[in-house]
């Protein structure tokens, strides 16, 4: 071989193995392949379900440096399916995209919500929630729920303050059994999370604020308050529930003074009739008066008979729970509220199967409304 062509040969050689290091050694991917996976991963759930999955992508960023612009890091796909037996193709479907963009893959799964992680050399790119609606789940997997309980004690179970934090709302909603979720207006994550219980078959109810008594009580930017007008308290309304998709029904947030003012109830209760929305009230003072106003305005109505999380002890909300269950059972129906807390969302996930199995039925707060 002459020394010319050897050496154009070595050459050749040497630049295969250096874009073979160079693709050994590349640790992240750019914005365009992420998004590439990302539209991949879109597509088979689409191809799986007919194209009748509900999706919503959400950019995960990384912060600047510098003051530099953001990056994107990851992004979080939440993908609805009709029926639980598509999970299974579509893990499938998601391990064969892993392999080919060379990502591994890890799989959790907890009450009809499977999540899956996929990294790039140890780099989370993608995190995949794999949702179906409860009634999917119900039918599936408990086909006697599906049947009315008649003369069965009834519980509603609402957790409030949902708004604020993402993770805590995951956990809540996936709790695999019928859940009332009352979200906060005007916050960053209102519209989502309202917008993810109701794919997910919860019922949502607007977590409306309002002034409060209490001293030191720190006031919403946006509430209901004393002195307002009805066209005020109308326009307030309307303002919040545009935040808040999909509510069927109000609870007050705080509100001690305003719930005591029949004033102010007189003005937000044909509001709340004229929009075909039911009134829960929290009852966060003795002297409210917003259950009889709603119920002379002819707004359906039900009041807060326990609190679930007053002491945020695992061992006190199972009590608060056993309680809640007793009032059922003596009374018929029941309506606690609970915040999305670890212990109130360990509690609940450990307890309400036992409520069941003491033939306590769980129902949205709308079906105890009267």
């Amino acid at each position: 071989m002459k020394p010319r062509g050897a050496v154009r040969i070595f050459a050749a050689c040497a630049a295969v193995v250096l874009l073979f290091l160079a693709g050994c050694g590349k640790k992240t991917l750019s914005k365009s392949e992420l998004r590439t996976i990302t539209g991949e991963i879109v597509a088979a759930a689409q191809k799986i379900n007919g194209h009748k999955s509900e999706i919503a992508i959400r950019p995960e960023l990384q912060p600047a440096k510098h003051g530099g612009a953001s990056a994107l890091a990851a992004d979080n796909i939440y993908i609805s399916l009709s029926d639980p037996s598509q999970t299974a193709a579509f893990a499938q479907a998601l391990q064969a995209i892993a392999r080919r963009h060379e990502l591994t893959l890890t799989e959790t799964a907890s009450s009809g919500v499977i999540r899956l992680d996929c990294a790039f050399h140890g780099a989370r790119t993608h995190t995949v929630h794999v949702v179906t609606p409860l009634t999917a789940r119900v039918a599936a997997h408990a086909p006697a729920r599906a049947v009315a309980h008649a003369g069965s004690p009834r519980l509603a179970i609402i957790i409030d303050d949902l708004g604020y934090d993402r993770s805590a709302a995951d956990a809540v909603l996936a709790l695999g059994f019928p859940l009332t979720v009352s979200v906060l207006p005007h916050l960053p994550l209102s519209g989502e999370l309202a917008e993810e219980a109701q794919r997910r078959g919860d019922q949502v109810m607007l977590h409306l604020p309002m002034e409060s008594e209490t001293d030191g009580a720190k006031p919403e930017d946006i509430e209901l308050r004393v002195g307002m007008s009805a066209a005020q308290v109308d326009a307030t309304l309307a303002g919040m529930l545009e935040t808040v998709p999909y509510a069927a029904g109000v609870n007050n947030h705080q509100g001690s003074r305003a719930t005591a003012d029949p004033a102010l109830m007189q003005a937000l209760m044909p509001a709340l009739r004229q929009r075909g929305l039911f009134f829960v009230d929290s009852r966060t003072d003795a002297k409210t008066v917003a259950y009889d106003m709603a119920e002379r305005a002819g707004v359906p109505a039900a009041s807060r008979k326990v609190f679930l999380d007053d002491t945020a002890s695992r061992a006190a909300i199972l009590k608060q729970l056993d309680l809640a269950a007793r009032d059922a059972q003596r009374d018929g129906f029941t309506i606690a509220i609970g915040h999305p807390r670890p212990a109130t969302i360990a509690a609940l996930a450990e307890d309400v199967p036992s409520l069941e199995a003491r033939g306590i039925h769980l129902v949205y707060a709308s079906e105890l409304v009267h």
